[in-house]
């Protein structure tokens, strides 16, 4: 993908406080009409590569751009291209969800009150917030506050949608209403946003960087990065202690390592492979041709965005 279809761009962007290094050389490339998730645990740097992004605040080192746009010359006309969720929007609780949008609406528009309301209305449906449109926020709970929070920063039709902490608060059914409105904004937008949350990224990102530390430790697609840091990789489970399955796969040169894990009755082995196509034509074949194995289940190993994460930041490995 070319720079021109890149909607962030960063090129060793770093920034210091008081000798302290929040963020590290972090380069970043977010491509146009994604959802991107910026994941990291709490204290990582997230929120302040958000503040440099949006010209907050100024980097110490390197630079970023948006729209092909400096974030420190042109922060101004970015912002103007933008739409931000702060992690921790307040509102005039009196006011009614639609009263909040106006209050919004008018920073961007100035024309027809018909047109501003019907941007309004459009806008409070596609977050699903319609049929509260004129009750107060006082008494909204956590998840319709942050839809709220998302129409607001999606009023005036934004190239870019910056989220902070999006659903970190949020009850489980919060959260999969955010995801929701999420998912319908990507055919407007492209959305950036920055998480701890694992099984969101899992169900919603097309990218992912990995921030740990200050330091950018990953950033790929999020089907490679579930891939997992070891090539293909199957799953095999026998009865009993799986020995003679393990011999038998270790002496095919395509086979690069198989682990053991074992309970009382059965065994699953994990089997990593250099030919996929190998594995997939001959590798239960060679299982099965020991009469006495049984085999109980079998399958390309799919890795979750935890085993991905928590080995990549407690074992320091990078991508």
């Amino acid at each position: 993908m070319n720079s021109e279809q890149m909607v962030i761009q960063t090129a060793g962007l770093s920034k210091q406080y008081k000798g302290v290094n929040a963020l590290q050389g972090l380069n970043l490339q977010v491509a146009q009409h994604s959802i991107f998730g910026f994941l990291g645990p709490n204290g990582a740097g997230k929120s302040t590569a958000i503040k440099l992004l949006l010209g907050l605040i100024q980097p110490t080192g390197g630079r970023a751009t948006l729209f092909g746009l400096d974030s420190v010359k042109d922060s101004v006309a970015i912002r103007q291209r933008v739409g931000y969720l702060a992690q921790d929007p307040r509102y005039y609780a009196h006011m009614t969800a639609r009263e909040t949008m106006r209050f919004a609406a008018r920073f961007f528009y100035s024309g027809p009150k018909e047109a501003i309301e019907a941007r309004i209305k459009e806008t409070l449906e596609l977050v699903g917030l319609q049929d509260k449109a004129d009750r107060p926020i006082k008494g909204f709970s956590g998840g319709e506050r942050q839809r709220l929070g998302i129409a607001q920063a999606q009023v005036n039709y934004p190239d870019l949608l910056i989220l902070d902490e999006p659903a970190a608060a949020l009850d489980p059914q919060g959260r999969r209403d955010v995801l929701a409105v999420m998912e319908r904004l990507r055919k407007h937008t492209t959305i950036f946003y920055s998480t701890h949350i694992l099984d969101d990224v899992q169900r919603v990102s097309d990218s992912v960087a990995i921030l740990n530390h200050g330091q950018l430790i990953a950033q790929a697609p999020i089907e490679q990065l579930l891939a997992g840091g070891s090539g293909v990789a199957y799953s095999l489970t026998v009865c009993g202690d799986g020995q003679s399955a393990q011999q038998a796969l270790l002496s095919e040169p395509w086979v690069t390592a198989v682990a053991r894990q074992a309970n009382h009755t059965e065994t699953t082995l994990q089997i990593n492979v250099t030919d996929e196509a190998a594995a997939e034509t001959q590798l239960l074949r060679l299982v099965l041709a020991d009469e006495a194995t049984a085999v109980t289940a079998f399958g390309r190993k799919k890795y979750n965005l935890e085993e991905i994460f928590l080995q990549m930041v407690d074992g320091g490995i990078k991508q």
